[in-house]
């Protein structure tokens, strides 16, 4: 059995994928590595959360992070993925409400310094508004990575990596190439134990 699928499907999105790739400001994601390696070194903890595709993606990295980076024998980042824990998840959306499911964590588990990582295609996710929000009030040091226009989010992260993109698949396997080259990069620097 074949598809009848046209090959302009497959190339189409190819296209959108290398434009985007092509055209990408990588300065925000050299910030971002600065942020990673020295909570790395100084033992911070690190939090990433997204909805949907997006919270996949952050349990992605989270792997990558604490893995990837140390299987030649190191230590990894002290990275948790909050959308990870689907009891947490469902107890604190249905007790609270869906928009403190990652802020709740973060009042509990953030500490000045730390580190808030936010994948969102729009922006405008009310849950990783809270989360951005309530990391600032930490005192956390936060980043967004963001698809379209940028949303709400554009304007509470301090570190802003934006695919400017109106397709959200092709914003979340940028979120997984920035996972990725961070990943590499940061496997060169194993900090000094």
């Amino acid at each position: 059995m074949s598809a009848d699928f046209p090959s302009s499907s497959f190339t189409g999105y190819a296209s959108k994928l290398t434009s985007c790739l092509e055209s990408q400001d990588w300065n925000a994601v050299d910030q971002l590595a600065v942020e990673l390696l020295r909570a790395w070194k100084e033992g911070r903890h690190v939090y990433i959360c997204g909805n949907g595709g997006s919270a996949a993606n952050a349990i992605h990295w989270a792997n990558d992070l604490l893995y990837v980076i140390a299987k030649s024998g190191g230590r990894g980042i002290r990275i948790v993925a909050l959308p990870a824990n689907a009891a947490v998840l469902t107890c604190l959306g249905n007790d609270i409400n869906y928009e403190e499911i990652f802020s709740a964590q973060l009042k509990v588990f953030g500490k000045k310094d730390d580190l808030l990582i936010a994948l969102s295609g729009s922006g405008n996710s009310p849950n990783i508004i809270r989360a951005l929000k309530q990391g600032g009030e930490i005192g956390m040091k936060t980043c967004a990575l963001l698809g379209f226009s940028g949303g709400a989010c554009k304007e509470l992260a301090d570190i802003v990596v934006h695919f400017q993109m109106h397709d959200m698949q092709v914003v979340e396997d940028m979120q997984l190439v920035v996972c990725h080259m961070l990943a590499q990069a940061l496997e060169k620097l194993q900090p000094k134990e």
